[in-house]
């Protein structure tokens, strides 16, 4: 069948994202699910930090690929072997693809499946196939998902059931935004009721981080931005104090306003400067906890005498150390029952065909989260 989809071919292309035009709308080829697969119609698709580090090369990936990671849809055929989905379920797409059998996924840990980690980093659906075609040549899957399209084909094990209730473009946050920001602090942190906490960067990643540190009952909560509007709206949701990280005194603000510094600090900008300042801020016997994912040439000077003397942890979270199944339907829930009033992170709607512009919203920092709606 032929759909519409937003396709990237070249990476590294200037701003503004309008005129250069990263992502080409295209009619393109889009196969039948094989086993274990299932075709989704795209309703909703968020606009995402992660898809800027593609287009502008910060994450490298195979081209030409269909681009777009943060999704809900609906099910419109199921694959051979595929028997716990209906035609018609509502799904959020999961950009980490865990096949329950390798050392990860047996212990619980599938944001660290092996083969889901392999199959995204060739730009194929988890077992090496791929489903998309533009001209009769093959196109390349991100992270398993591709939603910046009128339909996509995914694995099974690429979406979760959710609430036909929730709207779609609620849900496509839930699929990364919250999955990694909530998950930074109820799975990888553990965030303790009565702790200090700080999250470096608010996207929609720190965001989710915030809301989730606030129902956590964190006692005090720094929300760190370049943005003085997400300040604003920061300490609306929760936030005890507010810094402007352009600020030369930031990090002694901080230090100075939580006694010594945070007991967890998030980083969630992806930039070396916002990992520098979360150490920074953290206090002895404290823990950093980083979800950005800056270019993999960047590096981050650890001074060891410094973890060891002051027993302090430094943590990665990659997809909210969690599991996609279990935590969705808990978030939900969360949310219907405001605990996390993840509406508030919303921006601007868009059409498929404005997406460049979105990327340029994106690239700002100024934007929200955007969301594309199919």
């Amino acid at each position: 069948m032929t759909i519409r989809a937003a396709v990237l071919e070249t990476m590294g292309l200037p701003a503004p994202y309008a005129e250069s035009r990263p992502l080409k709308i295209r009619d393109i080829e889009l196969d039948d699910p094989g086993p274990g697969e299932v075709r989704v119609r795209v309703l909703a698709a968020g606009l995402c930090h992660s898809d800027l580090s593609v287009i502008n090369g910060d994450r490298p990936r195979p081209l030409p690929m269909v681009i777009g990671h943060e999704s809900a849809g609906e099910v419109l055929q199921l694959g051979p072997g595929v028997h716990d989905l209906a035609v018609g379920d509502r799904v959020v797409m999961v950009f980490m693809p865990s096949c329950g059998g390798c050392l990860p996924c047996q212990e619980g840990r599938p944001s660290l499946c092996e083969p889901g980690a392999a199959s995204n980093g060739a730009g194929t659906l988890l077992g090496g196939t791929r489903r998309l075609r533009l001209n009769g040549q093959p196109l390349n899957h991100h992270v398993g998902v591709s939603c910046f399209a009128e339909e996509c084909v995914v694995s099974r094990r690429s979406c979760v059931r959710v609430y036909a209730s929730l709207s779609p473009a609620e849900a496509a946050l839930f699929g990364c935004a919250v999955l990694t920001g909530a998950g930074a602090v109820f799975n990888t942190a553990r965030l303790p009721a009565g702790s200090t906490a700080a999250v470096v960067g608010l996207g929609g990643v720190g965001f989710s981080a915030l809301l989730a540190a606030v129902a956590s009952g964190a006692r005090e909560i720094v929300a760190v931005d370049l943005s003085d509007d997400k300040l604003a709206l920061a300490r609306e949701l929760g936030a005890t104090l507010t810094v402007n990280a352009r600020d030369p005194d930031a990090a002694a603000q901080v230090r100075s306003a939580t006694n010594g510094g945070v007991d967890y600090a998030f980083e969630m900008a992806g930039a070396i400067t916002a990992m520098e300042l979360a150490w920074a801020i953290t206090r002895r016997g404290g823990s950093t906890i980083s979800s950005g994912l800056p270019h993999p040439d960047r590096r981050f000077a650890l001074p060891p005498v410094q973890m060891v003397a002051e027993e302090r942890t430094l943590r990665g979270s990659y997809l909210g150390s969690g599991v996609p199944a279990r935590d969705l339907p808990r978030y939900i829930e969360m949310y219907r029952r405001g605990q996390l009033p993840v509406h508030r992170l919303m921006g601007e709607q868009l059409a498929l065909d404005d997406i460049n512009r979105g990327l340029d919203r994106l690239a700002t920092g100024q934007a929200m989260r955007d969301v594309v709606l199919l």
